[in-house]
C-alpha cells in the first residue's frame, strides 16, 4: 500500500502546503505536480497561491489553461485562488485584506474539495506562518546544496556535522508544536531534495548525511525530488507537468527519454509523500479511466497515487 486510503473524519480537506523561504527552490513546480497527480487520482482539488508579488504558481495553472484551450487538450485545472497584494499605506490593513481573502478562500473550499495545495511566499510573513500552521502535510524543496541547506541548519566548515537550525526550522517546528496542542494533529513534514545531480558526488553525499542528521532532530522526512532536467523548465510555458499524456500534440515536439524519466522520478516522489486518498476519488479515477478505454483513448496516469 502506496497511500493512506482515507480522509479525517471532520469532513475537511487535506491541506498541502510547500513552503521554502528561500526562492528558486521548485515550490511551484512541486505544487502543480502534486496537484495535477492528485486530480489523476479523482480527487477535487483547489490551489490557492500566497505568493502575492511573484505569483508563480499562478502563471503556471494560468499557462495550463491557456495552452488546453489552444490544443483542445483534457488537461487537469484545479480550482485556483491567488491572493492580492495589499495597496494601501498601511502595512496592518494590507495584511487585513490579505487575511480575510485568504480565509474568504479557504472558507469557499475546505468541506466541498478533498485537498487544498497552497504555495507560500519565499520570505517570512505572517500569511505564510498560518499556512504552515494549518498544514496537514508540509512540503519544504530545496535545492541540493549547502547554500539551500541553510535554510534548515548550520553544518561546522570542517566536519559538515550539524551545528545548529535555522529561523525557518525553528519557524516549522514553533507551528507543528501549536498545531498538535490545538487538535492533536501531527504535521507530516516532507523535506524534498530537488535539482539533484545524476552524478554522484561528495558534496550530493555530504548533503544527504546532514540531511537525515537534522531529520532525526526535527522530525521530518527527506526524500529525493527533481533531478537537474530541463524538461522542468520546459513545462513552465505550457502549464504542462511530467505526469500529463506527453506527445508531439501536447509538447509541440517528439517527447525525449528526459521526459520519460522526469514521470519516473515524479510518480516516485509522490508515492513517498503518502498523501491520504479518498476512496470517492478513487471510483471517479477509475471509471473516468473506464471511460477513455471505451471510445479508445486510454488514460495513462490516472491513479499514479494509488495503491
Amino acid at each position: 500500500m502506496l497511500v493512506q486510503t482515507s480522509q479525517g473524519q471532520s469532513g475537511s480537506a487535506h491541506v498541502v502546503v510547500l513552503g521554502n523561504e528561500k526562492g528558486g527552490s521548485g515550490k511551484s513546480t512541486t505544487a502543480l505536480h502534486i496537484a495535477v497527480a492528485l486530480m489523476k487520482a479523482g480527487q477535487r482539488v483547489a490551489t490557492i497561491d500566497l505568493d502575492c508579488r511573484q505569483q508563480s504558481f499562478t502563471r503556471y495553472i494560468h499557462n495550463r489553461g491557456a495552452w488546453a484551450r489552444r490544443t483542445g487538450l483534457d488537461l487537469e485545472i484545479p480550482l485556483h485562488s491567488c491572493i492580492k497584494l495589499g495597496e494601501t499605506m498601511q502595512i496592518a490593513d494590507n495584511e487585513t485584506s490579505e487575511f480575510q481573502q485568504f480565509m474568504d478562500a479557504i472558507s469557499a473550499v475546505e468541506r466541498t474539495f478533498d485537498f487544498i495545495v497552497i504555495d507560500t511566499p519565499g520570505s517570512d510573513s505572517y500569511l505564510m506562518r498560518l499556512a504552515h500552521s494549518m498544514a496537514d502535510t508540509l512540503v519544504t524543496p530545496i535545492n541540493d546544496s549547502f547554500l539551500d541547506f541553510d535554510v534548515l541548519g548550520t553544518v561546522d566548515p570542517q566536519t559538515y556535522a550539524v551545528t545548529g537550525e535555522s529561523h525557518y526550522a525553528e519557524m516549522v517546528r514553533d507551528t507543528r508544536r501549536k498545531r498538535r496542542q490545538l487538535d492533536g494533529v501531527t504535521t507530516d513534514w516532507i523535506v524534498v531534495r530537488n535539482r539533484l545531480s545524476m552524478l554522484g558526488s561528495r558534496n550530493k553525499q555530504l548533503v544527504a548525511d546532514s540531511l537525515n542528521d537534522l531529520a532525526f532532530r526535527l522530525g521530518f522526512r527527506s526524500i529525493d525530488g527533481f533531478a537537474e532536467r530541463v524538461v522542468y523548465r520546459e513545462f513552465f510555458p505550457r502549464g504542462l507537468t511530467a505526469l500529463d499524456d506527453l506527445d508531439e500534440t501536447t509538447l509541440g515536439m517528439r517527447p525525449s527519454l528526459g521526459h520519460v524519466t522526469a514521470r519516473e522520478e515524479v510518480t516516485t516522489l509522490l508515492r513517498q509523500l503518502k498523501l491520504p486518498l479518498d476512496e470517492r476519488g478513487r471510483r471517479r479515477a477509475a471509471n473516468r479511466a473506464e471511460w477513455f478505454t471505451q471510445v479508445d483513448k486510454p488514460l495513462e496516469v490516472h491513479d499514479i497515487l494509488g495503491a
